[in-house]
Parts: structure tokens; C-alpha cells; sequence
């Protein structure tokens, strides 16, 4: 019988099927021995053991759209990427480090950004100019007063979106929305820090239904457990610029093949950052992550003389 897997917990897999029936099903070990395992969002084949007491056996993982890796789902359309305007205010950091994740992946991404109710124009402001002018789509929402939700929900409309961002920034509240029956539980943000409680312990699959119209559409979200770092994988000093679109216009003004946009003079993308074509945030984090990535690489000058 073919399923999808709807959460994953503590060794047991949620699978839904057609029917509408869901089993608790244990993975085959044929799975470990091939180094494969079931992620929430796949599809897959079971085999019931007890139809009365829902439980079976995932026996077959149906070949992946794509994969990712934080969160560790498979089978998505597209990313919303949830962050707070205040309180707390948005880590620049970890957002582009997201970005370059889901770049990776050639995965669309919507960029979310929650409490415009309690946000000035001028904050708001900002974080449009840093991220529009890198091809993303950039909502501001308040679920709190259900502003701004009508046009998500148009942009999640018959999609398989992961729904992902740190704690704190309203992640299970907008869930609630999108989802009433998902009853999930919101954390209070601390005061003290202004960080919130990690509501959510695992990734999970819900079916969105009655959007703008009422018409029942194939959406599903699916809610991911929040996160306070990110560590980028297959990216390199060489290759860090790739994940940066709004730069590619201006490399051919480099007067260096090669340039890294960092001590290199007449170099187009700096001369960019001056005349405010390239947001100096982002600038400043890709030279964060350039910096972090140069130190990581091995000395092998080093291991020669050991």
C-alpha cells in the first residue's frame, strides 16, 4: 500500500495513505544496511501487520524530488523562511545562511517576516531593500491581527511547502492559522531575552485546507522544528559568491577574473555596495561567511612539515 510519511518520531514513521488512514509503521532494516532513511515528506510502500491496530512496516521509499538536509525533508515545491521584524530582531546571518542552504537545493523561497503590527515602516523598509533586490519573494504579516495571510495563503496554494525559522518568531502561531486543526501548542516568548521556546520537536506534514475561495487544493506544509545556527556544506571561498545572485551583474566590472570582492581594487560589486545597489548588510555577511570559510580550510602547509 502506497503512503506518505507525516512525522517521525523516535523510530516510528506516521504514514497516511489514500485512504486517509494513518499507520504507525516501523522501517525495514534494509534501510540502515543501505544507509537510507525515511524522511518526512516521502512517499512510500507499507505493508499492514494489524489493520485494527493501525500498525505496519515501510518496505519501499518511493525515489525523492529532492532532499533536504536541515530540515530533513523530502518532496517540497518551495521554503517559507519565517523571522520576526522585532522582537526578537532578525539574525541577518543565519537568514542568508538559510538562503544558501535552499540555493543549494534550487528550492524557491518566500522570505517571511512576522509582527508588522508591532514593526515600524522604516524597519520593515530595510529588510524589503536588503532581500528584494536578490530575486526573493518578501511578505510582511502579523498573524497576531491576520494581516498580510490572504497572500501567503495564495503563494502556498497547491505546494508542498517546508515552513522553517528560529524559535520565537511566531512559527506555530501561523501554523495554527493556516492549520486549526493542528492545535499546536505556541510558546511564550522569554522576556528577559526575547528568544521563544522551541515549541516544535519534530518535522511534520499537514494538509491545508479551505484557503482564500474554499476550494479544496492539494497543500500541504510542513512544520519544522525551529533553529538557532547553521552550517553550510559544499560551499566554499570560491563558490560562496554563487549564493549571492544580486552580485553576478557586477563581476564583470571586476578588474580581476576571479575576484573575491573582498581586498581586490576596482572590483564592480564594491563599487556597487557604494553607490547603494548592493545592501551593505548583505555585503557584511558575505564577508562573515568568507572569513569563516577561509579559516576552515585545512593548512596543509602544516601536515608538510609534520
Amino acid at each position: 500500500m502506497k503512503g506518505k510519511i507525516l512525522k517521525g518520531i523516535a523510530g516510528f514513521y506516521y504514514v497516511e495513505t489514500s485512504g486517509e488512514k494513518i499507520y504507525e509503521c516501523k522501517a525495514k532494516g534494509i534501510f540502515r544496511k543501505s544507509n537510507l532513511k525515511p524522511l518526512v515528506g516521502d512517499d512510500c510502500q507499507i505493508d499492514i501487520i494489524d489493520e485494527e491496530k493501525g500498525l505496519g512496516n515501510i518496505t519501499e521509499i518511493l525515489p525523492r524530488k529532492n532532499q533536504l538536509l536541515r530540515p530533513p525533508v523530502a518532496n517540497v515545491d518551495q521554503a517559507v523562511i519565517l523571522f520576526a521584524i522585532v522582537k526578537p530582531n532578525p539574525s541577518y546571518n543565519l537568514l542568508d545562511r538559510f538562503l544558501i542552504m535552499m540555493r543549494q537545493q534550487n528550492l524557491p523561497v518566500i522570505i517571511c517576516f512576522n509582527k508588522k503590527d508591532i514593526a515600524t515602516k522604516e524597519e520593515q523598509q530595510e529588510l524589503y531593500d536588503a532581500y528584494e533586490k536578490c530575486g526573493y519573494k518578501v511578505l510582511f504579516i502579523s498573524v497576531k491581527e491576520d494581516d498580510g495571510l490572504s497572500e501567503l495563503k495564495e503563494l502556498l496554494r497547491g505546494k508542498t511547502t517546508t515552513l522553517a525559522g528560529p524559535s520565537g518568531v511566531g512559527k506555530s502561531s501561523l501554523l495554527n492559522s493556516l492549520v486549526p486543526d493542528a492545535r499546536m501548542q505556541t510558546g511564550e516568548l522569554s522576556r528577559k531575552i526575547e528568544r521563544g521556546k522551541n515549541t516544535t520537536r519534530h518535522s511534520e506534514v499537514f494538509y491545508v485546507k479551505d484557503l482564500s475561495d474554499g476550494e479544496d487544493v492539494n497543500t500541504f506544509i510542513i512544520d519544522t522544528p525551529g533553529f538557532t545556527s547553521l552550517n553550510l556544506n559544499d560551499v566554499t571561498t570560491d563558490t560562496l559568491m554563487q549564493y549571492y545572485p544580486e552580485f553576478e551583474k557586477y563581476e564583470p566590472e571586476c578588474r580581476f577574473g576571479g575576484c573575491a570582492h573582498i581586498a581586490e581594487p576596482d572590483c564592480g560589486v564594491k563599487n556597487a555596495l557604494e553607490r547603494g545597489e548592493i545592501a551593505q548588510v548583505r555585503y557584511d555577511n558575505y564577508k562573515v561567511l568568507y572569513q569563516e570559510l577561509k579559516n576552515a580550510r585545512p593548512d596543509y602547509s602544516k601536515k608538510a612539515r609534520r
